[in-house]
């Protein structure tokens, strides 16, 4: 008997390889595709809702500020004399430098006492630290209106429990509503006791990531733990503080809320203008006096470009002063 033996393939019709073969490479095309082109897929609902809830409002924005633009009325195209008269307007930059001041009496000693609370919460041997890292995010949690409005009962002149303290060590009752450097003092303290929580758990969240071998090494090497602080801690935190330093900036600079209530809704911020912020300023412009909205946009403009300078030279010297 002859062997049977398999027939080869006739021409044209594929073997029993060729067909997973190709599979194989569709499939294959499909996966570089798929990396390819997924992240984008991924990220752009973000983009395209920045798109319609942020960049639009923004250009709309600019554009208002280059018209005579009245809300319920006309508007007139008229350039930069929005920004010309922004330039010479007594009261935008009595607002700049409240601003301002409000945002160096309360960022720099927020963030020194973040930095302190974030090394306490970070050290091994403390007990109850969920404890201590829940209380100390609950006043980010409290309503600003619910603060602010506390905090001006704390800082009445009367009946406030800062002048009554006060009193004891023979100060007299302080206004802290009519000079500019008492309401400083007072919006700066509410900022601080708001924010610095959250700004701990953000330092607190890069000290953890640090390796603890460094503190290990170091503490081979007869390093005490203020050394430890300066030569590992600081320099490896160093993305994170930055990252909360202008994160610090574009909040204080934008502060509304807490001098608006600490004066009742009085959008002039005292009788004197005395702690009036940009944003309020602006908002006076535009909401309030609604024949004035390009001016309004023109002061919501120069407030965008004061944050990203600010956050720009803080960035450098904050990396330059972590790194030396």
């Amino acid at each position: 008997m002859s062997s049977a033996t398999s027939a080869p393939p006739r021409h044209g019709v594929p073997s029993s390889h060729a067909q997973p073969r190709r599979r194989r490479r569709g499939y294959s095309r499909f996966t570089r595709l798929d990396m390819k082109y997924s992240p984008y897929l991924y990220v752009a609902p973000f983009f395209v809702l920045f798109g319609i809830f942020g960049l639009y409002p923004m250009l709309w924005t600019l554009w208002m500020s280059l018209h005579d633009w009245d809300l319920v009325g006309t508007h007139t195209f008229i350039g930069l004399d929005n920004y010309s008269a922004l330039l010479g307007d007594e009261y935008f930059w009595n607002a700049v430098r409240n601003t301002f001041g409000m945002f160096i009496l309360s960022t720099v000693p927020q963030l020194a006492l973040a930095l302190f609370l974030a090394n306490l919460l970070n050290r091994p041997l403390l007990r109850a630290k969920t404890f201590f890292r829940m209380a100390i995010f609950v006043p980010n949690v409290v309503s600003v209106a619910a603060v602010a409005i506390v905090f001006g009962m704390l800082f009445q002149r009367d009946f406030g429990v800062v002048n009554w303290f006060l009193s004891i060590f023979g100060v007299d009752a302080i206004d802290w509503r009519r000079e500019w450097w008492t309401s400083w003092i007072a919006i700066s303290t509410m900022v601080d006791w708001r924010w610095t929580g959250y700004n701990t758990l953000i330092l607190l969240a890069g000290m953890q990531a640090i390796p603890r071998d460094l503190y290990e090494a170091a503490a081979m090497d007869g390093a005490s733990p203020w050394r430890q602080f300066w030569t590992v801690t600081l320099p490896m935190l160093r993305p994170t503080f930055v990252f909360v330093v202008i994160l610090s900036t574009i909040g204080g600079l934008q502060l509304f809320v807490e001098p608006l209530i600490f004066n009742n809704g009085n959008i002039i911020g005292g009788t004197q203008r005395e702690f009036q912020t940009v944003q309020m300023y602006m908002f006076e412009n535009s909401i309030q006096n609604l024949s004035k909205a390009g001016y309004g946009a023109a002061v919501a403009w120069a407030l965008f470009l004061m944050i990203v300078v600010v956050s720009i030279l803080n960035f450098v010297i904050t990396r330059r002063s972590v790194k030396q």
